[in-house]
């Protein structure tokens, strides 16, 4: 399974720190056990040689002042009281007294392990014993059991299993906990971050005065946000003096040409020269207004606003608007648009990027190409795209077309400004789709896909009431969308999809 299934709580740095620092820990604790385990075991081995050598160095002296008799009264009464087992032979190998089984083991140490019934089946005990031949010629065995030594062990075992299974539990909950407020602080700055993209440009991380890493962090990026708000708004204060400076000197100039036109009448010079000089102006006021609008779009605020659009009916609208432009220039547009498809969007930004996908494709292709439209979905995405058959454009240079100004070289010589593909990428910018241009084999396609699971960024009231005034005052740039019903020129009927 990969980790993008993983729950939130458990793909987090805090948690998988968590883990990290558990596992040392717990390889730590475990060899530290390991040493605690084997200093005790042989320190609980060495006080059993300690006891059975001090009692067999007793019974001996016992042999030495009182004799035989006496050592066979103190052997036979320490294996009645005392918890060590003794064994007393003699030099045949006759037990006389003690209780421990006669083994005949070697002179020494010796570990013997013993079955506790006679079938030598179920449970058994092990002795350590020490073996010596005594000054008499008799051979005394003395032994511990190594059953208190065998319980520890498996006492120690089992407390160390649990305690690592305890802390392994407890680690796994801390890092839980620690990545609940983790994601806490990380989803205040991420829902923050989305607030400044919907356009709260105000917005700010809010602080908890504990002054940790995530505190200095978010001072930090409070004082980016306040550094960028600063510069946006002087860019928007240099941007709007500059285009009031530049409107007004640029309108009085285009009037003086247009009165200058009405008094050269009759003089085909300067007629001539003064309408070229117009045109020339109305490019410059077309442009200018183009770099405004994309430069709203990409720089607007962007909240909830939009609306429901249907891409369906305004496909066909844009489309039976520029099928007569395409057949006076010999050209076909063929449609293929499935019905009923809505999005959330500005229907007029959306209706202006789809004509300005049709100008291109009708001015840069030869005569006789064949534009194809379609609108189809795509599981959870509304496909827009719009194909020709002409030259198409080099995949080098796909990607450039959507950049202002960008024109091939065989294209240098057409009408235009260059910002046409530049305000389809800004709209989609805006709308939160995806824009790409691939082969068509031969030809150029481009595509629009609307995600439709989520809403796209939304542009704000204020900024669509400032470029719907722009557009007033300069002009659509898709002139065969203003025109009138009645002053449109004829056209062939286009038959689309029902």
């Amino acid at each position: 399974m990969s980790l993008s299934h993983l729950p939130r709580l458990v793909r987090t740095a805090s948690f998988g720190l968590a883990v990290l620092y558990a596992a040392v820990l717990a390889v730590s604790v475990i060899i530290i056990g390991a040493i605690v385990y084997w200093a005790l075991e042989i320190s609980l081995e060495r006080q059993t040689t300690e006891r059975i050598d001090a009692d067999i160095g007793l019974l001996k002296e016992e042999l030495r002042a009182e004799g035989d008799s006496e050592l066979i009264e103190e052997v036979q009464r320490r294996s009645d009281v005392l918890g060590l087992e003794y064994l007393l032979l003699d030099a045949k190998g006759t037990r006389i007294a003690g209780t421990m089984p006669v083994l005949s083991p070697a002179l020494g140490w010796s570990t013997v392990e013993l079955s506790t019934n006679r079938s030598g089946a179920g449970s058994s005990r092990t002795l350590h014993i020490h073996s010596v031949e005594l000054d008499n010629g008799m051979r005394l065995s003395v032994a511990d059991d190594y059953g208190s030594i065998e319980d520890m062990r498996r006492a120690w075992i089992e407390a160390a299993g649990w305690c690592l299974i305890a802390f392994l539990l407890l680690s796994v909950a801390g890092g839980l906990l620690l990545s609940r407020r983790f994601l806490r602080r990380a989803d205040t700055i991420r829902i923050t971050a989305e607030s400044i993209i919907r356009g709260d440009l105000e917005s700010r991380i809010p602080l908890h005065g504990t002054n940790d890493n995530f505190d200095r962090l978010s001072l930090t990026l409070n004082q980016m946000l306040d550094r960028i708000q600063a510069l946006m708004e002087g860019l928007r204060y240099m941007s709007n003096h500059i285009a009031h400076a530049l409107r007004t000197p640029l309108g009085r100039l285009q009037q003086k040409l247009e009165a200058a036109r009405k008094t050269a009448l009759g003089n085909p010079s300067y007629e001539t020269a003064l309408e070229n000089m117009q045109q020339e102006m109305e490019g410059i006021l077309s442009t200018f207004s183009a770099l405004l609008r994309i430069s709203k779009i990409e720089a607007g605020a962007r909240q909830s606003g939009f609306s429901e659009v249907d891409l369906s009916a305004l496909l066909t609208t844009v489309c039976d608007a520029y099928s007569a432009a395409a057949e006076e220039r010999g050209k076909v547009i063929g449609a293929d648009i499935a019905p009923s498809l809505w999005t959330l969007g500005d229907k007029e930004l959306l209706t202006e990027a789809m004509a300005n996908l049709f100008d291109n494709a009708i001015k840069h292709t030869p005569a006789g190409a064949h534009i194809s439209v379609s609108l189809y979905r795509d599981r959870s995405s509304i496909v827009a795209s719009i194909a020709d058959d002409g030259l198409g454009v080099p995949p080098e240079t796909r990607d450039l077309i959507f950049e202002r100004f960008y024109r091939l070289d065989r294209s240098a010589n057409t009408e235009g400004t260059g910002l046409g593909l530049a305000f389809v990428a800004a709209v989609a910018g805006l709308h939160g789709s995806e824009l790409s241009a691939s082969d068509n084999s031969p030809g150029l396609r481009i595509e629009l896909r609307f995600d439709v699971a989520k809403p796209p960024n939304m542009l704000p009231t204020a900024l669509l009431r400032a470029y719907k005034a722009d557009r007033v005052r300069y002009g659509h740039p898709s002139p065969h969308l203003e025109k009138h019903p009645s002053q449109r020129p004829q056209r062939k009927p286009v038959r689309l999809p029902i």
